[in-house]
């Protein structure tokens, strides 16, 4: 009895832990911009899609919700926070359906079943980060009007970094479910 419930604590910190650090890796990732054409490149939408199809929906949904309530709260966790503002008040802005997009993404992506067929991983990939940009365009074109140049403000300026965290992502999906048997 003494044993399961040791068990079961280390469980629990082990998980609480990974969701913790997993909260700070998409802070650091938001942060960090990489030169890039046409528009600076963050590694954000990478780390939400590494944290699904690292840990699964579970731990990554949770994950990005506590980094979501983070920000909503005030801490500084946002791309261009506090630049140009934090909390509730950035959160509403204009990116906000992509941050919702996240959680959604982080679902698909640990929700999908992943082999060694490099294609059929892309294409689950890539219909998670399409999550993303999905929910950015609708919340855009709600918040900025229907009649503004929406695609061409929120989607297109990010095609070409996605596509390239795509395929990195694609590339590293074998090594993810060799290095999760060691956590």
């Amino acid at each position: 009895m003494e044993q399961t419930k040791t068990i079961i604590n280390s469980k629990i910190i082990r998980l609480f832990l990974i969701i913790v650090i997993g909260s700070i890796l998409l802070t650091i990732s938001a942060k960090i911009k990489i030169p890039f054409y046409p528009v600076p490149m963050t590694m954000q939408t990478f780390v939400v899609l590494f944290l699904g199809v690292s840990f699964g929906y579970k731990v990554g949904v949770a994950t990005v919700s506590l980094y979501l309530i983070e920000g909503i709260c005030g801490l500084p966790v946002f791309s261009n926070s506090p630049e140009k503002g934090i909390g509730i008040t950035y959160f509403t802005g204009p990116t906000m359906g992509y941050l919702i997009g996240f959680i959604f993404a982080t679902l698909s992506a640990g929700y999908f079943k992943y082999n060694n067929n490099y294609l059929t991983n892309f294409f689950k990939i890539l219909v998670s980060t399409s999550i993303i940009y999905l929910f950015g365009f609708v919340w855009l074109g709600t918040l900025i009007g229907w009649d503004k140049p929406i695609l061409e403000l929120g989607v297109y300026p990010f095609l070409l970094a996605e596509l390239l965290k795509i395929l990195l992502l694609t590339v590293l999906v074998k090594k993810i479910f060799k290095l999760r048997k060691f956590i």
